[in-house]
């Protein structure tokens, strides 16, 4: 699969899902969005970029912190950007605007930016050295750039039962490159290759307890792991359903069903540009 396939399998894939992007199984993406302007520690009068914005959560969490400032979100989806705009309008957020725009081709000028933040949105790109350049760029010297991403064991031990028996069933791995920055090591050497400076890494846990097996289910249907699912017949996607959702449901202590959610954040500054 070239890049231009994969970028149209992406964005069918992230319209598709828009719709239960923000249920109730998946707070955990709201939950970490609502970290990220703490720890930039906003002034309130700053224009950031949040790229890669899916549904809102960190350019509507950003947003409550601008007192003057404003929030610049963009996305190649159009159906999580309706699910966006939806949510400012619900919450009357009016310092938001939401565009429809490819994350490797920003086309903003240099510099216009305060602050740039991705969430849970670089490890999409091969090159994320690159793309973290690129995000970088549309900053001003000096301005902070803030990615957010999974630790390696998150979801522990849920996702690792889904990934053995998705391949019981002979569904292949896709290249699982978000593992190059699943560590503090990691996301430290993608910084200092994308010449950013002043580099800090936040570690935070936003998991919680999931009432059932089938809220497990919600995380996978309506995040990516659904078109790894997809590549089953119907019929062996309910009965992988039955099969995966049976052995999950042991997992349940009375507290509920653990979803570990382990995530990092990365901060850095752009340089000053030699004259």
């Amino acid at each position: 699969m070239d890049e231009k396939q994969l970028k149209a399998m992406l964005k069918e894939t992230f319209d598709t899902v828009s719709g239960g992007y923000d249920s109730e199984a998946l707070r955990f993406f709201q939950a970490s969005a609502e970290h990220m302007p703490v720890l930039l520690g906003l002034q309130g009068n700053e224009n950031v970029l949040d790229v890669a914005c899916g549904t809102g959560n960190a350019a509507l969490a950003i947003a409550k912190f601008l007192a003057t400032g404003q929030v610049t979100a963009v996305d190649f989806s159009s159906g999580m950007l309706d699910q966006a705009r939806r949510k400012a309008a619900s919450l009357d957020v009016r310092n938001v605007e939401f565009i429809e725009r490819d994350m490797q081709n920003l086309k903003f000028s240099d510099g216009l930016f305060d602050v740039a933040v991705c969430a849970f949105g670089i490890f999409f790109v091969e090159d994320m050295e690159n793309q973290l350049s690129h995000i970088a760029s549309a900053v001003k010297p000096g301005g902070r750039i803030m990615i957010s991403n999974f630790q390696e064991n998150y979801f522990h031990p849920l996702k690792d039962m889904f990934y053995e028996r998705l391949e019981a069933y002979g569904v292949q791995m896709p290249p699982q490159t978000w593992k190059r920055i699943a560590s503090e090591m990691g996301c430290m050497q993608l910084f200092e290759h994308a010449g950013l400076t002043n580099i800090i890494v936040t570690r935070k846990n936003v998991g919680y307890h999931l009432d059932s097996a089938q809220q497990w289910w919600d995380v996978v249907w309506n995040a990516g792991f659904r078109r790894m699912v997809s590549q089953l017949s119907t019929k062996d996607q309910e009965r992988f359903k039955r099969e995966h959702l049976d052995e999950v449901e042991t997992l349940r202590t009375r507290d509920g069903i653990w979803l570990d959610v382990g995530v990092l954040f990365t901060s850095g500054k752009r340089g000053w540009i030699r004259k």
